[in-house]
């Protein structure tokens, strides 16, 4: 299981150099908020670990999706993340394909994960489920779940251990990583452990329990050593 942990500024980032993989987002813009492309490449400059950049919760637009993608990958992440924040199984697996074909086309060893929101029923979006067999038939490499509504709820309030096992073996089955996100705290970790997703992506916890306030580099060294 390894540790994705989310700075938003490159202060921020240097405090998370110890996680498996950094990645890049703007709170502000949302659970999945897009930073900028500067930010992206001097992330990438500060470290030899793997970046992700997440590229935004968005809604039914498939050529702005596969466009903001390829910009992500050309700035340097070596994962490219995006949350479907909308319902449809035919709209979903053509902004799946449109993303994971713009990425792979020109950067094949990149990594493209799309994620769902454990809360998918009170915002009435795709659910994990029906999201991650789009995601393993257009050839993306991770399926992911993250909360859509930032209020302080977790994706355990949403999705229990036996759900996010089932989601799990789901991936498994289908070929792809799990990653689980969400408002996750340390004392979720062990549970998160029976899980055992490929990845688990946390701000908040690093931050003091607050995604707004800053990344602190000594629950960043916590976290990694719980995880590992």
């Amino acid at each position: 299981m390894q540790l994705l942990v989310s700075p938003a500024t490159i202060e921020e980032a240097k405090k998370a150099l110890s996680a498996d993989i950094v990645d890049v987002k703007r709170p502000e813009e949302g659970s999945l908020g897009a930073s900028f492309p500067w930010i992206i490449r001097a992330i990438k400059d500060l470290t030899h670990k793997p970046v992700s950049a997440a590229i935004g919760d968005f809604d039914y637009k498939p050529g702005g999706a596969a466009l903001t993608a390829l910009g992500a990958a050309a700035a340097g992440a070596d994962y490219i993340k995006i949350g479907l924040m909308f319902d449809g199984i035919e709209e979903a697996e053509m902004l799946i394909h449109s993303v994971t074909r713009a990425v792979k086309e020109t950067y094949p060893e990149k990594m493209v994960v799309i994620a769902a929101y454990s809360d998918w029923e009170r915002l009435e979006t795709i659910s994990p489920y029906d999201m991650a067999p789009l995601a393993a038939k257009a050839g993306a490499d991770i399926s992911m779940v993250d909360t859509g509504i930032k209020d302080g709820k977790s994706t355990f309030e949403f999705m229990d251990e036996t759900r996010l096992v089932e989601f799990t073996k789901l991936n498994q089955k289908l070929g792809i990583k799990t990653a689980l996100a969400g408002s996750l705290k340390f004392e979720d970790i062990e549970i998160l452990k029976r899980i055992n997703p490929d990845i688990i992506g946390v701000r908040g916890m690093v931050c003091g329990g607050d995604r707004r306030a800053m990344v602190q580099e000594e629950l960043v060294l916590k976290a990694v050593s719980m995880v590992h």
